[in-house]
């Protein structure tokens, strides 16, 4: 049976405090490290999506609800679930590694800075 998680792979979220959001993999371990000795993958998600906007709303209720929160986490394979959809979301390796997430908060604003770009740019 061929891998079903891979990398740039749609995948909805089914445990803990992303439940039911959906991310995108960024990496993945099929086999586990020292560390985590289970399957697991790196992703970044939409923590809140952008709201509906409508023509009659004031700009700034416009800008404000346009907008994407997101997050990056390293999630256990089994809480989650794969879509048939895949996202082209190039990043660049060195700012999304295994130590991204114990990084300072800056650095890791800087990476979901690049990768909100993208992702607006797509929707």
């Amino acid at each position: 049976m061929g891998r079903i998680i891979k990398p740039n792979k749609i995948v909805l979220i089914t445990n803990g405090r992303y439940a039911g959001k959906k991310a995108v993999i960024i990496k993945n371990q099929d086999d586990g490290s020292g560390d985590r000795p289970y399957g697991h993958a790196l992703v970044v998600g939409i923590s809140r999506y952008p709201k509906k906007v409508t023509k009659s709303m004031a700009r700034r209720n416009r800008i404000r609800g346009a907008r994407l929160n997101l997050f990056i986490k390293v999630l256990n394979a089994n809480h989650l679930m794969p879509t048939r959809y895949t996202l082209d979301l190039l990043v660049d390796k060195e700012l999304f590694n295994k130590n991204a997430i114990k990084r300072s908060r800056t650095e890791n604003e800087k990476a979901l800075s690049v990768v909100k770009t993208k992702l607006e740019d797509k929707i």
